[in-house]
């Protein structure tokens, strides 16, 4: 038996070659699809992977406070979209002289500038780093981490000290070549003493996370004075198991600083990055579906090709076949033969489509700044389904190829 199997894929291979620009054609149209299911599936993989690493970013156990929810709520053309006040500076001292849950740290930060120009001696950046004010907590919150040097400290911020913390990226453009510890650098006209550096995150959909300097947040508040700047709260919980409590706590004491009564609604947003990481999952959910949907398309076009190539090679091998069962050869074993064909050019395709799918998936994340991961999932049910589309295509051309009478078969021109 298994001699007649390797003897039937041997003749399986030596009718591919026969026939090798329209097995290229049909193997072609396989990978089209499964590139397109691979392809899709690594690039949704990548933009999750993503999203998912920038949220969790926030640091572990860590909740926000902001001026709105992250979630955009859909509203009716006559209902007003409510607008909430900005957290002011007062807002974020009472909150820090007011909280006091066990194991929890309060960072409190701001953007000062999205589009600030830092100077070194004769050096300058383009007008594109973000300054934030922020006190002693940001970096751990955040997490961020202090690749040389050190992060602010409580006398830092409490002393008004003119120091900083740049990020990766306005290390490299100031500092190329030396150590920029110790190094003074200029911000809008005032003189900061690098005394950190932030290990790089990358950016993401245009949001450099390296191009900043964090300043103290008193001194930070001195050079940038608008009135209307929106705060941001962060608190981190040590433990996890009081994640829940603190937060409960946090949000009764910032409603009791914004003065909400009992029966109004918060008129501020609070995320957690578990919040978001499961938010961002059911945005790439819809992408998902789409990819299925544009590849069982394309793969059932290819189901379709496969399938008539195999019953033109039935058509023109009838007289082969005529001779083979005159020969002695049974039906199941000319069956088999077919069959065998189908499942090789249905893998071939199924191969080339994979490797051309990660190619695609690789290119996107590289191009969008994404991280990309093997798509094992994709692969595996491209293989599945490579699989099933040879199966579908070869078992009606093999089943006719096995029925052909061998009389009329010999007599076939």
């Amino acid at each position: 038996m298994f001699s007649l199997a390797k003897e039937n894929i041997k003749i399986a291979f030596g009718s591919i070659k026969g026939q090798l620009l329209r097995t290229i054609l049909t193997v072609l149209i396989i990978a089209i699809g499964i590139m397109a299911l691979v392809g899709i599936l690594s690039g949704v993989s990548a933009l999750e992977n993503t999203i998912s690493s920038n949220f969790s970013s926030m640091g572990a156990n860590t909740f926000n406070f902001q001026r709105y929810e992250f979630r955009a709520q859909r509203q009716s053309s006559r209902e007003r979209q409510k607008i909430n006040p900005i957290i002011s500076y007062r807002n974020v001292k009472d909150f820090i002289d007011n909280y006091d849950f066990p194991f929890t740290k309060v960072a409190v930060s701001f953007y000062g500038s999205f589009a600030s120009e830092v100077k070194y001696e004769n050096k300058k950046t383009d007008p594109e780093v973000s300054i934030i004010g922020a006190n002693e907590y940001y970096i751990e919150n955040s997490g961020l981490e202090i690749e040389k040097g050190r992060a602010l400290n409580f006398a830092d911020v409490e002393n008004n000290n003119a120091v900083c913390v740049i990020g990766a990226d306005l290390q490299k453009a100031l500092f190329p070549d030396e150590n920029p510890i110790d190094k003074t650098i200029s911000i809008r006209g005032s003189k900061f003493k690098v005394i950190g550096t932030i290990k790089g995150k990358g950016s993401t959909f245009g949001n450099n996370q390296d191009l900043t300097a964090v300043l103290p947040l008193k001194k930070a508040r001195s050079i940038f004075t608008n009135p209307n700047i929106n705060y941001r709260l962060s608190v981190k919980v040590d433990k996890k198991d009081m994640l829940e409590g603190a937060q409960d706590d946090a949000i009764v004491t910032f409603r009791n600083v914004r003065g909400l009564n009992p029966v109004e609604k918060n008129n501020f947003g609070i995320e957690r990055s578990e919040d978001l990481i499961n938010r961002a999952a059911n945005n790439t959910l819809a992408l998902y579906w789409a990819a299925w949907i544009i590849s069982i398309i394309t793969i059932f076009g290819s189901t379709i090709a496969l399938m008539n190539i195999m019953l033109v090679s039935v058509s023109e091998r009838t007289r082969e076949i005529g001779v083979r069962k005159a020969l002695g050869a049974k039906s199941k074993t000319i069956a088999f033969q077919f069959f065998i064909e189908t499942i090789i050019i249905g893998q071939l395709g199924g191969i080339l489509g994979i490797i051309l799918g990660i190619l695609i998936g690789y290119g996107v994340a590289q191009g969008f700044d994404l991280e990309f991961s093997t798509p094992w999932a994709a692969m595996i049910w491209a293989t599945s389904i490579a699989f099933i589309v040879a199966i579908i295509s070869g078992l009606y051309p093999a089943t006719k190829a096995a029925r052909l009478d061998p009389v009329e078969s010999l007599r076939y021109e």
